[in-house]
């Protein structure tokens, strides 16, 4: 299978055990990992469409296979045992999101206070459909002054595309309108 070259500056989780397990699996359904990410310490990734359970496997994989260290804010109830030290050990960040303010305060503080961060976010919040996505993801990067990488789960062609980077500018509106455009085409799942 063959793979992006993860850039040297973009953190690494350093298993070749891992590694190898993220190629087999994605191998194994048949997909394949096309595009770049940026040569930075910090971004977020938006990754989209989400709309199964099987989007966290092929995620997973994903991360394991290109070797990349990162975070991912879950739902909390996921964050239950056992799985939640398995969760935790992965990078997830659990999130009520009955009770998420300040959800984007934090992630910039901790951007900024970080060497090196790579937070995913899935832009929707939930796999139900939904008629915006959620603009959290560009206020922590706006405010930690970090780009977003787009990444899609394309299940129409068994690919996880990465890129384009964006800069997230001061109309969040815009911004948010030009993301969704960008992830419409792509069948996640379940399409919508």
């Amino acid at each position: 299978m063959h793979l992006p070259v993860l850039p040297e500056r973009v953190p690494r989780r350093e298993s070749p055990f891992w590694r190898w397990v993220g190629r087999t699996v994605l191998g194994s359904f048949g997909w394949r990992i096309e595009g770049d990410l940026p040569n930075l310490t910090k971004f977020v990734i938006a990754v989209a469409p989400h709309t199964s359970n099987w989007d966290f496997v092929f995620g997973a994989a994903t991360m394991f296979a290109l070797d990349i260290r990162l975070a991912f804010i879950g739902k909390h109830t996921i964050f239950v045992w056992p799985f939640s030290t398995v969760l935790r050990w992965m990078g997830g960040i659990p999130i009520d999101r009955a009770a998420a303010q300040g959800v984007v305060a934090e992630s910039v503080r901790a951007f900024r206070a970080a060497g090196e961060r790579v937070l995913v976010i899935a832009p929707e919040g939930t796999r139900r459909r939904v008629e915006h996505f959620r603009t959290g993801f560009l206020h922590i990067a706006r405010g930690a002054g970090v780009p977003v990488v787009l990444v899609a789960l394309d299940y129409g062609h068994k690919c996880v595309r990465l890129g384009p980077t964006i800069e997230p500018g001061e109309d969040v509106e815009a911004d948010r309108d030009r993301v969704e455009a960008h992830f419409r085409p792509i069948h996640g799942k379940h399409p919508r």
